[in-house]
């Protein structure tokens, strides 16, 4: 989808060309697809991965299906390229997304190079075992993965629970999070044991997906038709 013409100014001149989505596309499809592009070192993350999916289906029009990046095949790059929506779910190592996810980012370039993730809809998800763990860095680098491929992103839109004297831990959005879902269990704790306002907290973040997704396609059924 890109080619390099060479300039007046005598170098290489990266030129672009943009394919809007068929029209024919857009007037005979009215569901939306939510992949959920994922990395688990030790199951927690793919519980989150879990509830965000079923918080996607749950919303009439949506579908969700999982797409974990520990083996990039090219099925993985024919879900996501299927999708209406992406939610990048990644661990948080040592302050950043693990080297798996850091793996299938880089491969992504394939897509980059043909803008084949342009205007889908993406948001983010990780956890860690310290209560900040320096998750918010983790978010960071997935907006950043999506602006790079020139998606639009969708952030958690939820006000921050658990930050009254007598609130509890386990409400949605306990950790304050505003750019995406940030979860927390102690190292020395299974995927059973996640906290169940984290577990709410992914729902809600696919179900916000999906709406958004919708419009999306509303809108631009609306545009094709006028």
């Amino acid at each position: 989808m890109f080619k390099f013409e060479p300039s007046p100014y005598g170098s290489l001149v990266r030129s672009f060309n943009f394919e809007p989505t068929p029209e024919g596309y857009l007037m005979s499809h009215t569901t939306v697809t939510v992949a959920i592009a994922y990395h688990s070192g030790f199951g927690h993350t793919r519980r989150l991965a879990d509830r965000v999916a079923l918080g996607a289906s749950s919303v009439p029009g949506a579908k969700a299906v999982l797409a974990p990046v520990d083996t990039i095949t090219d099925g993985l790059w024919d879900t996501l390229s299927a999708a209406d929506a992406i939610i990048f779910g990644t661990p948080t190592y040592m302050g950043t997304a693990s080297g798996t996810f850091h793996a299938f980012a880089e491969a992504s370039s394939k897509v980059w190079h043909g803008r084949g993730w342009q205007d889908k809809l993406a948001a983010g998800f990780t956890i860690s075992g310290g209560m900040s763990g320096d998750k918010l860095n983790t978010l960071q680098f997935l907006t950043v993965l999506a602006a790079q491929h020139g998606m639009n992103w969708v952030n958690l839109g939820l006000v921050p629970g658990w930050n009254l004297a007598d609130s509890r831990d386990d409400e949605v959005n306990r950790l304050g999070f505003y750019l995406g879902l940030g979860a927390q269990v102690p190292n020395d704790v299974d995927a059973a044991g996640l906290n169940t306002g984290d577990l709410e907290t992914a729902e809600l973040l696919g179900a916000r997906v999906a709406r958004q997704a919708l419009t999306l396609l509303a809108g631009r059924r609306a545009l094709v038709a006028a």
